[in-house]
């Protein structure tokens, strides 16, 4: 059995299923129970690693463990449970949009003054808090529009060649030094981050690891396509202001050029891209599947719950002047990358 080098290390488990999943990765353990996995929580650290760890694979891998385990039956039994923990516990904390126009003009309305992260990074944020935000955010911003990427061959049509055009923009257009991964590992640098993939894993919250596994979930299941294009629909409609505060963020704190640039490019991609998903991706998609637009919605009301619970993390850690690391960052700025 081949090994695969390639990939970050294993990370450290965070309770008995993650520890059985990692065990079994390694070569040295059997897996849980669907029954252990039935009564975990579905939010928390266990399970949103666990997860994480069987999606990975579908990735980079990690080192030290075979490539043959993408595909292992046994192991994708454990991620089907995984799965249904997590998609049973989003219906049910979801209930939502009575429809798909009410969800997405919720997307257009900005949140309270004051109340977001993004707004606190720009008007009280320190550097140290913008630097842990980049290290959470790295899990997803280093493979940014790969989990999107899967849903392509699900669709046709004009939705398939809206959803080409947007991911074109995101993998640079062509060119590897526009990459938006490429972009974010520079601001990484700014930051004094380290830029290798997965370098952070160990330190990020199980609220965040929970807004990758959303992705990776939906673009993984064909028959949740619907709900891959409501999530892909509500990251790009609220990028754009989002990032403009970010960019703020970045130049109050003298974090660097290229911090800046990643979020500036954000701001005038992203309002592009929210015509597109709008008129294109989605209406493209319902015209040819009109029963879809309740997974749309759903797609959109579950990344809203789990963004609004990963911003409940941070926000309260650092109004209490807490790190919202699991493991805080070393106090020097140094990156090995």
């Amino acid at each position: 059995m081949e090994h695969d080098r390639g990939g970050p290390e294993l990370p450290r488990a965070r309770g008995p299923i993650s520890a059985a999943v990692t065990a079994f990765l390694r070569g040295t353990g059997r897996l849980p129970h669907a029954e252990d996995v039935g009564g975990a929580a579905a939010y928390g650290d266990d399970v949103q690693l666990a997860l994480y760890l069987c999606y990975e694979l579908h990735y980079r891998g990690f080192a030290g463990v075979a490539p043959e385990r993408e595909w292992d039956p046994d192991l994708l039994r454990v991620r089907a449970a995984l799965e249904h923990r997590f998609l049973s516990a989003l219906r049910a904390d979801t209930p939502g949009h009575g429809s798909l126009d009410d969800a997405l003009a919720d997307l257009l309305v900005e949140p309270v003054e004051g109340t977001g992260v993004t707004h606190y990074l720009r008007d009280d944020g320190e550097l140290w808090q913008l630097r842990e935000y980049a290290a959470q955010r790295s899990l997803y911003h280093l493979k940014e529009a790969d989990p999107h990427a899967w849903v392509l061959p699900r669709l046709w049509g004009r939705a398939k060649a809206a959803m080409a055009a947007v991911e074109f923009d995101e993998y640079g257009g062509g060119r590897p030094d526009r990459v938006h991964a490429r972009l974010f590992a520079d601001l990484m640098t700014d930051l004094g981050l380290d830029t290798t993939y997965g370098r952070y894993l160990d330190a990020a919250c199980a609220e965040v690891l929970a807004t990758v596994n959303l992705m990776s979930l939906f673009g993984l299941h064909r028959e949740l396509r619907g709900a891959l294009v409501g999530h892909f629909a509500a990251v790009e409609i609220t990028s754009s202001p989002g990032s403009r505060r970010l960019a703020e963020a970045m130049r109050r704190t003298a974090a660097g050029p290229a911090a800046e640039f990643f979020y500036d490019e954000h701001v005038e991609a992203d309002a592009v891209h929210e015509q597109v998903v709008r008129h294109d991706v989605i209406g493209g998609l319902l015209a040819e599947e009109p029963h879809l637009a309740p997974d749309v919605t759903f797609g959109i009301d579950a990344t809203g719950h789990l963004e609004d619970r990963f911003a409940g993390r941070l926000l309260a850690a650092w109004r209490a002047g807490r790190s919202s690391l699991r493991t805080p960052l070393s106090a020097d700025m140094s990156h090995t990358s």
